[in-house]
């Protein structure tokens, strides 16, 4: 069996064991979705209309029925219908999944771009004045929260330029592309810039191990310009770590930006997510969390293929 058999066989383990877990740990939150969804009215509810409520939500059968009913319909592609919204859950998560998706991309694309080239610079001028900058650049973005940011880009805005980023609605990209582009370019600056100090770091150690290897001595010695050692022969073996982090960072990302998502009231899949664990949404908490889970196997798995297409020395799959 090839490496990719087997991971991809692990899948189906992983996602029933997340299942589980969240399935457990939503019913363990205090409140239901009876009392969610009618506040104080709930207490005036009969007996009798509380077990019709329940039978209807079905949350009136043991724990271990529901969770079977649940992975019976999730065999047939079925998430279950969302209390919440009346709908399909696949329908929900994947209608909301499109901005999660864009705005991690964009974050990402943002982080890389900052990132690398400030980590090859800091790391081709170790221990320089401009080494140390960029340095403690790096910390700063590291120790400021994604909330804190997002508050002084709003407030700065609005208190220094009388004008508030556009939030609340989401232009898909194919409708009105720059609309979209205004949306979203402030939150993915708000999460790219903490991750693009990561990767800064990241990239200035990786950078400074790999140009100290025999063979960029060699490729030195051999008369090769210094921007080729850098970024031909250096570069490919210490972006490695990079697409490590990025792609951790990056499952994270599709997970969605709960915080930033709630700062910039974008109806993305953290959000969504948040929503349906206040309103006791159980089949949308459990949908929603296999669906970042699958998401964020999807991204491991595509990282270790990664590797061997950067480095050749690297074979999956051998002892």
């Amino acid at each position: 069996m090839t490496y990719l058999l087997r991971r991809l066989a692990v899948f189906p383990l992983v996602l029933i064991g997340v299942s589980i877990v969240v399935f457990v740990a939503i019913r363990m939150v205090p409140g239901d979705a009876i009392t969610a969804m009618l506040g104080t009215e709930a207490g005036l509810l009969t007996p009798q209309q509380r077990a019709a409520l329940a039978a209807y939500f079905g949350i009136d059968q043991p724990w271990f029925v529901q969770y079977g009913r649940w992975l019976v319909g999730l065999l047939h592609g079925d998430l279950g219908i969302s209390t919440t919204y009346g709908r399909s859950v696949l329908d929900v998560i994947l209608e909301r999944f499109p901005l999660t998706l864009e705005l991690a991309l964009l974050s990402m694309l943002i982080a890389l771009l900052v990132g690398v080239p400030a980590g090859v610079f800091a790391a081709t001028r170790n221990e320089k004045l401009s080494d140390l900058g960029v340095r403690v650049a790096a910390m700063i973005g590291q120790s400021t929260p994604n909330f804190v940011l997002a508050l002084l880009i709003i407030y700065t805005l609005s208190a220094g330029f009388g004008v508030l980023p556009a939030m609340g609605e989401f232009a898909p990209l194919w409708q009105d592309p720059l609309r979209n582009l205004g949306q979203l370019i402030l939150p993915a600056i708000t999460l790219g810039f903490a991750f693009a100090a990561s990767v800064t770091r990241i990239s200035r150690s990786a950078m400074l191990d790999v140009l100290s290897d025999d063979y960029v001595r060699t490729a030195r010695s051999k008369g090769a310009s210094a921007r080729s050692v850098i970024w031909r022969h250096a570069l490919p073996n210490a972006l490695i770590p990079v697409v490590t982090l990025s792609g951790i960072e990056f499952g994270y990302l599709l997970g969605g930006a709960v915080i930033v998502e709630q700062i910039y009231a974008l109806p993305g899949l953290g959000r969504l997510v948040l929503d349906a664990i206040l309103q006791r949404d159980y089949a949308l908490v459990q949908g929603c969390v296999l669906f970042i889970a699958f998401n964020f196997m999807i991204v491991n798995l595509l990282v270790d293929l990664a590797y061997a297409a950067l480095d050749p020395r690297i074979r999956l799959g051998e002892n």
